[in-house]
């Protein structure tokens, strides 16, 4: 399954997370490490719901960026 992940610029590097999967985050100092760490966190993370007999979150976030005018 695919999920959508949010990379962010930080002060130190780079941090991520997921709308689609609550409390799962990674941190990283550049973005193939954070997407790496990411990958390794939200597998982790649904490996532990399926221990605990919880439901596996389905995907239902997209992105897209808007061509957004500013008045100058």
């Amino acid at each position: 399954m695919k999920y959508l992940i949010v990379i962010e610029e930080t002060k130190t590097g780079f941090s991520a997370y997921s709308p689609d999967i609550d409390g799962c985050i990674a941190t990283g100092s550049n973005k193939k490490e954070v997407e790496n760490n990411m990958q390794e966190a939200m597998e982790f993370h649904l490996e532990g719901l399926l221990m605990e007999n919880q439901t596996i979150p389905s995907s239902h976030t997209y992105s897209n960026y808007l061509d957004v005018k500013t008045i100058a």
